[in-house]
């Protein structure tokens, strides 16, 4: 936190004597009065024209009790409390007793420095250690760590978060672990430890409610041999696991026993990771009924694995995003099952499995639907008719790349969607007529947001405004370039902003004034030449101005 050990210990000679921590005002310590007046410049011309004004003869921050210091610090950034903390020897003791959170950099040398840091530090009860990527050989290691866990607070830290700590092992997490046993929350990245040092995780910190893992690196290529995951790894009963978050890992599968030991698990998120996940679902649908919530993103899965969802009856929030393999029969079999679903996301990826049929399904048996949004999916008006019509509580929908969402359907969102609040339309065929329909629909209507939507003009905005009165908020972003799908678009747009920049940096250049500035502007025109060139391969050709 940008203080190191040694400033615990060594103090100046004029250094003030230690405060006691008191609820009565003492006197200032002798380097914070001020007797000399300040001198303020007055004016930009620098002519020497001031004015001078006395400061406060005593430093008022004395009369404030520790108690409402501490509360000062707790709204300032890191960066300003570590600064405040170095400010005196009592700011210092009042940052150190009440801080809670404290992230440190986690190189080889912090398990030297680990016993002064915490023995300072004596209410810290979230703890982050980070290595930058390019230290990853010199971060802390299973001594270091050893170290450290000696050190820690361990009644006190209920959330611990590791980044990056490329030579901890196995063996360095379960001490780290076994040196917190109240942990709550445990959050891991980018190491390179395996799936079995969550066994002595779990052993060691039986109050573990939130456990996320991302990037590891120990993990070993099971290639979706589940059964054999099972056997060579036995996980000990989770039984205050709530949430996990499993990300970008290539053989998270491993974590499937994890899973499955977890019975109260609340919420699941699956996001970018290898192997087939429909049996895998059954497994942890069947030893964990109470989901509330799971998201599926870019993964392996069918409808074979959203049929398991229907032993999940409690299920409230459902996010597949970019699951080609589901279909529209997956969706019919959650809907038929999961009646209290409130939240719905389909990220289609344009491949046209999941359309009206799934979406009537849903309005059919979910009528407690607050939330929906559809990315690359095309509903037409016979879906969205009985979505308005069972669906008494949707208040929020999303339209995105939707190919069949028209004026028509614009229409029969303002005649049949009375709960609605709020409408993202984004790369849709939509037009005036159907703008104006919400004129006199959809009552309960307070935003609405417009982009590449071609064929709604301004004029139509502004009349929205001025028909729906002051509490009613509009935007229209018309990009004329448009692309084949949301993601080229995104591409394409920055591609242009950036071209468009470059070419204004490139006009407003000065010429050089010497034989030297010459060539060092040529060298420079020629880089950005350069620039241009690849910039223009990747996203075309600039708009004309």
């Amino acid at each position: 936190m940008g203080h190191s050990p040694s400033s615990l210990s060594k103090s100046g000679p004029s250094s003030p004597p230690r405060r006691s921590r008191s609820l009565y005002p003492m006197a200032p310590p002798p380097q914070l009065r001020l007797t000399a007046p300040m001198q303020v410049a007055a004016g930009d011309s620098g002519s020497g024209s001031s004015s001078s004004f006395a400061p406060p003869a005593r430093d008022y921050t004395q009369d404030l009790p520790d108690e409402i210091l501490a509360l000062v610090f707790a709204s300032l950034s890191p960066t300003d409390r570590n600064a405040c903390s170095l400010a005196c020897s009592r700011w210092m003791e009042v940052d150190a007793t009440t801080r809670h959170r404290l992230s440190l950099d986690a190189r080889a040398a912090l398990g030297n420095a680990a016993p002064a840091l915490f023995a300072r530090f004596t209410a810290v009860t979230k703890l982050a250690l980070r290595c930058a990527r390019g230290s990853g050989a010199d971060s802390l290691s299973d001594y270091g760590a050893a170290a450290v866990a000696d050190a820690l607070p361990s009644e006190r830290l209920a959330r611990l978060k590791l980044r990056g700590l490329r030579q901890l092992s196995d063996a360095g997490l379960a001490s780290l672990a076994a040196a917190a046993p109240a942990i709550r929350k445990l959050s891991v990245a980018s190491c390179t430890f395996g799936p079995k040092a969550f066994v002595a995780v779990l052993q060691s910190c039986p109050l573990l409610e939130d456990l996320s893992v991302k990037r590891l690196r120990g993990l070993p290529d099971t290639a979706g041999a589940t059964t054999s995951i099972a056997e060579d790894i036995k996980f000990p009963p989770a039984l205050s696991l709530r949430s996990v978050c499993l990300k970008d890992l290539y053989s998270a599968l491993c974590f499937v026993p994890l899973l499955a030991s977890s019975p109260n698990l609340r919420s699941l998120k699956i996001l970018r990771c290898s192997g087939a996940w429909d049996l895998p679902l059954e497994v942890i649908t069947a030893r964990a009924p109470g989901l509330v919530e799971l998201h599926l993103e870019k993964l392996q899965v069918g409808d074979r694995g959203l049929a398991a969802l229907s032993a999940c009856p409690n299920l409230e929030v459902l996010f597949l995003v970019k699951t080609p393999e589901c279909t529209d029969s997956g969706i019919i079999s959650v809907a038929e099952k999961c009646h209290k679903l409130r939240k719905l996301h389909v990220d289609g990826w344009r491949t046209n499995r999941i359309g009206d049929f799934g979406l009537m399904a849903v309005a059919r048996g979910c009528p407690d639907l607050q939330e929906l949004v559809l990315i690359g999916v095309n509903p037409t008006v016979l879906s969205l008719r009985m979505l308005g019509e069972h669906c008494r509580s949707l208040e929020r929908l999303a339209l995105c790349g939707c190919e069949t969402v028209g004026d028509a359907e614009i229409i029969c969102l303002a005649e049949r969607w009375a709960a609605l609040k709020k409408l993202c339309i984004k790369g849709c065929p939509v037009s005036d007529r159907g703008m104006e329909a919400l004129n006199g629909g959809c009552p309960s209507l307070v935003k609405v947001k417009l982009k590449r939507c071609r064929g709604v003009s301004y004029e139509c905005i502004e009349n929205l405004k001025v028909t729906r009165g002051e509490s009613f908020s509009i935007s229209l972003d018309i990009v004329e370039h448009d692309a084949g799908s949301a993601s080229e678009n995104g591409v394409q747009e920055n591609g242009q902003a950036q071209i468009t920049e470059l070419t204004d940096q490139m006009a407003g250049m000065g010429l050089p004034a010497n034989a030297t500035g010459a060539q060092s502007s040529t060298h420079t025109i020629n880089r950005m030449r350069s620039v241009m060139s690849a910039i223009r391969r990747r996203f075309g050709n600039p708009p004309p101005p």
